[in-house]
């Protein structure tokens, strides 16, 4: 039987979305100066998400944000999430999928962070968007009741929640890879033929 369900581990993108990351933290703390923080006044307050900045027309920071980490632990925490999850991704959705999960999710984030007045950096909410979207496939593709998915999203949404954390960028990817990943199910399985093909022998020997 023909493997029905397109995936784009050949084309690795959580490979590179971690390198692509990784590689703008190194430009970022050369600009700065600094390897371990990034300079706030010389990118963070240029390219971070701010929400005034934002409501006057700087919209790219939706997206730049998205590739801006504040330290080295904000981007190794991040990358490991990224790395285990969107490995995991690649089995599940085409390569056209795994980016509009990624990017959809991590703007719907920043676009909820638009209701706080501080600036906002970091990866998490795309994070938390291809992390619910594999949730939610996972038990909606095979008929099974999606509630353990979203009880085990949320846990994970809560136990993140603290100081310096921008709970609602989490809050929005994670409903936005929610939503994604369970009309992608959905709608394969309605889609879904399968062929069997039968060869009978046409005569016996002893």
């Amino acid at each position: 039987m023909k493997d029905m369900y397109a995936n784009s581990k050949r084309f690795m993108p959580a490979y590179i979305l971690v390198a692509a990351n990784i590689a703008v933290y190194a430009l970022t703390s050369y600009i700065g100066g600094s390897f371990l923080e990034t300079n706030f006044y010389s990118v963070i307050r240029v390219y971070g998400l701010y929400t005034p900045a934002v409501l006057n027309g700087e919209v790219w920071r939706l997206f730049t944000s998205l590739f801006v980490h504040a330290n080295i632990a904000h981007i190794a925490g991040n990358m490991l999430f990224l790395f285990i999850y969107g490995l995991r991704a690649e089995e599940m959705f085409d390569l056209k999928e795994y980016m509009a999960i990624y990017f959809l999710s991590g703007l719907a984030g920043n676009a909820l962070s638009l209701f706080t007045d501080f600036f906002s950096v970091g990866a998490s909410g795309a994070i938390f968007g291809v992390l619910g979207a594999v949730m939610i496939y996972q038990r909606r593709s095979i008929g099974q009741s999606i509630i353990s998915a979203l009880m085990y999203a949320f846990f994970l949404f809560v136990i993140n929640i603290g100081p310096n954390v921008n709970f609602l960028a989490h809050l929005g990817g994670l409903v936005a890879g929610l939503a994604l990943g369970y009309v992608l199910a959905a709608t394969r399985k309605l889609g879904r033929h399968v062929t069997y093909q039968y060869n009978y022998p046409t005569s016996y020997g002893q």
